[in-house]
């Protein structure tokens, strides 16, 4: 579908921002069409493989851990958004921002939800340096879910990357630190 859009439009030079699971999809993106049309990426809180391995122990997620997710996808969404949402971000959210995530998040349904979890369950490590273009990777410092050194590994992996850690951010750095992110991007998009 990104690949249509840009094709349909007729865009070219893009900067694709990807945050969490958005940055697996500029990865695969990637990895399927190339970077003729995309000027740089930049990955919000995303690491090379958010499922645990035998040689690779940053993953976020164990396949029991996975299996679980999707489980309560199917039984029990609500209250697994709510869990979700206070481990998205450093400090509790307000009441207005809680309901705003809330609504946001449950606008997906648990299905379409379910088949996005899968998502996770690919490896990128291998994929990461063919990447030919400028990229940004950003963590957030109290991230809940994965650790900041793993979303690091991918400026590791990606020749032309750099890593900013945003240090009052969970894994909503966009929410947590806007204007701090606006200016961190704004300056990458400037450098490119």
């Amino acid at each position: 579908m990104l690949r249509e859009f840009l094709t349909q439009l007729h865009l070219n030079g893009v900067v694709l921002v990807g945050w969490s699971l958005g940055a697996i999809v500029s990865w695969e993106y990637v990895d399927q069409f190339g970077t003729d049309r995309i000027r740089a990426l930049v990955d919000i809180d995303m690491e090379p493989s958010p499922l645990k391995r035998e040689d690779y122990d940053c993953g976020t997620y164990t396949v029991e851990g996975l299996a679980d997710a999707l489980g309560r996808l199917q039984t029990d969404p609500t209250d697994l958004i709510e869990q979700n949402i206070e481990a998205l971000l450093k400090d509790p959210p307000s009441r207005e921002l809680q309901t705003m995530m809330f609504d946001e998040d449950s606008r997906t349904s648990p299905l379409i939800q379910a088949a996005m979890l899968l998502g996770l369950l690919r490896d990128y490590r291998d994929m990461l340096p063919n990447i030919d273009i400028p990229t940004l990777v950003c963590a957030g410092a109290d991230e809940k879910w994965r650790t900041v050194a793993a979303v690091e590994y991918a400026t590791e992996l990606i020749p032309d990357s750099r890593f900013e850690r945003f240090e009052d951010s969970g894994h909503c750095i966009t929410v947590e630190e806007p204007d701090r992110f606006n200016q961190v991007l704004s300056d990458f998009v400037d450098s490119l």
